[in-house]
């Protein structure tokens, strides 16, 4: 476990302990509720998520800078085998931690009255950092919340000791549960400046060339596509921290990076977007088949950016990671 997160010593502001006993008893009564947690968790890890791993930690970002009304600020740090990810804005809470390990459910909900803008997809992103680690945790100035595979483990197996179907579940499965429908309390602090930081020491070399190989892929079309977020610090090893920084000046969207321009050895580049956007609402029959957290956000977005010079003329060398996806609202960035 890392050195920013540790175990609880007593308290549990985020009533872990009733989700746990809620989800064991839920798993005892009918083992088919376990098979299907676990069929979910599992199709999300294997399935398009995987390779999300930064774009939904900073989807996190941005949707709690939102909730705070502040610019969004994200710093991730690969370092002794740990990942790092940083954010300003709204801190954790127990509804937070309740959609964490839900799977299905979000505490990103809009309401007809009071409408903010949230890019996550209803709390099923955060799967994606199974992808690297056994142990997530989510640590903020309230309180903290972590996972463990061989703890939720333990926990099963117990249970399955009064439920002979759960334990056919588990053997079959060789011993791998749903960790996130299992949170425990945890103690830690977010860095300074920031409000909130999510801790995964990762799994493996395997998992750590992943996320190295992600965070050495972060480009402008980041910060074009959640336009929540102002600054992305990436940090790997030893290596001198990159900074991009988001800004509007006059009809433009300008991206700075502080990691150097083609061809220079010192000078950052800058590029000018020239950005459209639309949004609108979903007619209910889209939706007839949707479930029924999707139905309360019947809503979709989609920007384009052209990198431009500083005459607004296209540039056609620019080359980006292409399309960001944040599936929920239908936002795009390309």
């Amino acid at each position: 476990m890392s050195m920013l997160v540790q175990p609880s010593a007593g308290g549990d502001p985020f009533g872990t302990a009733r989700l746990r006993r809620g989800v064991l008893d839920a798993w005892a009564t009918s083992p088919a509720r376990f098979r299907e947690d676990a069929n979910a968790e599992e199709d999300l890890v294997l399935g398009g998520y995987r390779d999300r791993l930064v774009v939904e930690l900073a989807q996190n970002a941005a949707d709690a800078a939102a909730r705070a009304g502040v610019p969004g600020r994200l710093r991730l740090t690969l370092r002794d085998g740990v990942l790092l990810a940083a954010n300003t804005g709204a801190p954790l809470d127990a509804t937070g931690v309740e959609s964490l390990a839900t799977l299905r459910a979000s505490a990103k909900r809009d309401t007809s009255a009071t409408r903010t803008p949230s890019v996550g997809r209803f709390g099923v992103g955060f799967a994606a950092v199974l992808a690297v680690t056994d142990e997530p945790a989510v640590v903020g100035r309230h309180g903290g919340v972590r996972w463990s595979l061989a703890e939720a483990r333990e926990l099963a197996e117990r249970t399955a000791r009064h439920s002979p179907g759960l334990g056919d579940e588990i053997r079959r499965r060789d011993g791998h549960v749903p960790l996130l429908r299992l949170p425990f309390a945890a103690e830690g602090t977010a860095p300074d400046p920031y409000d909130t930081v999510v801790i995964l020491p990762l799994r493996d070399t395997a998992a750590a060339d992943l996320a190295e190989r992600l965070l050495r892929g972060v480009d402008d079309a980041l910060l074009l596509a959640l336009p929540g977020l102002t600054e992305v610090v990436v940090e790997i090893g030893d290596e001198e921290p990159r900074t991009l920084t988001r800004r509007t000046d006059g009809p433009f969207t300008v991206v700075e990076d502080s990691r150097p321009s083609a061809g220079t050895d010192t000078a950052p580049a800058v590029t000018h977007w020239r950005t459209a956007g639309a949004d609108g609402p979903l007619t209910p029959d889209l939706l007839a088949d949707r479930p029924v957290e999707e139905r309360l956000r019947p809503h979709w977005s989609v920007t384009w950016a052209v990198p431009v010079d500083a005459y607004g003329n296209p540039v056609r060398q620019w080359v980006t990671a292409g399309a960001v996806s944040v599936p929920a609202e239908g936002r795009e960035s390309s």
